[in-house]
């Protein structure tokens, strides 16, 4: 629906310090509301949701010739996380595997 299409338009996530109110207000809905939604609708809670989200656009990124000379925590970084232990964890968490073995799958 509607937060879907916000995530793949605008990608809000992109944002290292995005917040579920600064969500929440960009649907001019309640964060109740939207916490509500994730919560439903995709079983987890808003980190892991925009996480998700995150995890996705790296892959991209490494998959994508013109990253090649970027390192895994530039594209990371780039991609909205913040840390090196947030990123690492959620991309294992989505993937099973790290950064750098996917990095070598996808070269």
């Amino acid at each position: 629906g509607q937060l879907e299409a916000l995530m793949k338009t605008e990608k809000p996530f992109l944002d290292g310090q995005l917040s579920i109110s600064k969500l929440a207000s960009m649907l001019n809905i309640h964060q109740k509301a939207l916490s509500q939604v994730i919560n439903e609708k995709y079983q987890t809670n808003f980190f892991h949701f925009v996480n998700g989200y995150r995890v996705s656009e790296v892959q991209k990124k490494i998959e994508n010739p013109a990253y090649k000379n970027f390192s895994l925590l530039g594209i990371a970084f780039d991609s909205g996380f913040n840390t090196k232990s947030a990123f690492s964890k959620a991309f294992k968490r989505a993937n099973g595997i790290t950064p750098s073995e996917y990095k070598k799958l996808n070269q």
